[in-house]
C-alpha cells in the first residue's frame, strides 16, 4: 500500500488589482445612500505601489505605510465659482493593502472597504469619529 504524503493548504495567486478594484467598487456601491448621491463623480484606481512623488509629497518614508490616497478638493471646500476641475479620485495601494491583511488577518473586503471608506471620508472632510460611524453602520 502506497503512503500519501501530507501537504500543507493549497493557496492560489493573492489578489490582483482587478480584484481589489472589483472590491473597491463593491465597497462604495455599500456606502449608506445618503452619501452615495454625492460621489458619482469620484472615481476610484489601483495600484501596485505608491510611487515617490506621491511619498515625497505626502512626507511618507515607506509606500508599505499607505494604502490609500484621496485625490480631489474636499466638498466642504468648494464653491460654484471655483474653475472646472479633474474628477476626485481614490487610489488604493494593492501591495500595501495586502500587507496589511497578512499582518492583521483581517476579511480582505472589509479592509479594502475600510481603506475606501476612509479616503471617501476626506471627499466629505468628515472626522475619525464620523469615519467610525460609517464603518459601524456598514458592519
Amino acid at each position: 500500500m502506497s503512503e500519501q504524503r501530507q501537504t500543507g493548504p493549497s493557496f492560489g495567486p493573492p489578489p490582483n488589482l482587478e480584484d481589489i478594484a472589483e472590491m473597491a467598487e463593491r465597497a462604495l456601491q455599500a456606502l449608506p445612500e445618503r452619501l452615495t448621491r454625492h460621489v458619482d463623480n469620484v472615481g476610484i484606481s489601483v495600484e501596485d505601489m505608491p510611487d515617490d512623488d506621491t511619498l515625497d509629497e505626502l512626507e511618507i518614508d515607506s509606500g508599505w505605510d499607505l494604502t490609500g490616497l484621496y485625490r480631489g478638493t474636499p466638498l466642504p471646500e468648494r464653491s460654484v465659482s471655483d474653475p472646472v476641475r479633474q474628477p476626485d479620485l481614490i487610489v488604493l495601494y494593492r501591495q500595501p493593502i495586502l500587507l496589511e491583511w497578512i499582518e492583521t488577518g483581517e476579511d480582505l473586503f472589509r479592509l479594502v472597504r475600510n481603506v475606501v471608506v476612509h479616503e471617501m471620508a476626506h471627499h466629505f472632510g468628515f472626522s475619525d469619529a464620523a469615519i467610525e460611524a460609517i464603518e459601524r453602520e456598514m458592519d
